[in-house]
């Protein structure tokens, strides 16, 4: 079985990278985009990054054009949009597909260890989350609706272990 700390990933940046950086964090792995409904997730997002980074928690985004080209820019303008519209200083990485034969191996792997509430492993669109604790084990997957402040005391009961 793969351990999810071993997966490549490209930073927004370009670098290629694993998420061993992360180990022994809680992490939410989220997929994003600058143009959806649901962008201004960003801010709860960051909110969350705010108040539990220091007590070892990380919010990993992964631009993602899959659902309704909400993500058309390159990393540059992802990363420009998000830093100057909602401060974002969380981990970005480059954009990846999250379904279909093109879904990026981490998400594959998001997707078997929880599927949706209805059992599909699909993600059903931008800013699904997935609850990763501090042993790399993918403990809880949210559906994109649902608002960062609603993780909060999942987030907080993770870091007290």
């Amino acid at each position: 079985m793969a351990a999810i700390h071993d997966f490549e990933v490209k930073t927004i940046d370009g670098v290629k990278t694993t998420l061993k950086p992360y180990q022994g964090k809680v992490m939410l792995i989220v997929n994003v985009a600058s143009a959806c409904g649901l962008t201004p997730q960003y801010k709860g997002l960051q909110e969350l990054y705010n108040e539990f980074h220091d007590k070892g928690f990380e919010v990993l985004g992964f631009p993602c054009n899959q659902f309704g080209a909400q993500e058309p820019g390159t990393e540059s303008e992802i990363k420009n949009f998000c830093s100057t519209r909602f401060d974002v200083n969380f981990p970005m990485f480059s954009k990846i597909e999250v379904n279909g034969d093109k879904a990026h191996p981490l998400y594959q792997y998001l997707k078997k260890e929880k599927a949706g509430k209805d059992g599909n492993p699909d993600i059903e669109w931008n800013f699904a989350k997935f609850l990763v604790d501090d042993q790399g084990r993918v403990v809880e997957r949210f559906p994109a609706r649902t608002d960062p402040s609603e993780i909060k005391s999942r987030v907080a009961e993770l870091l007290k272990h």
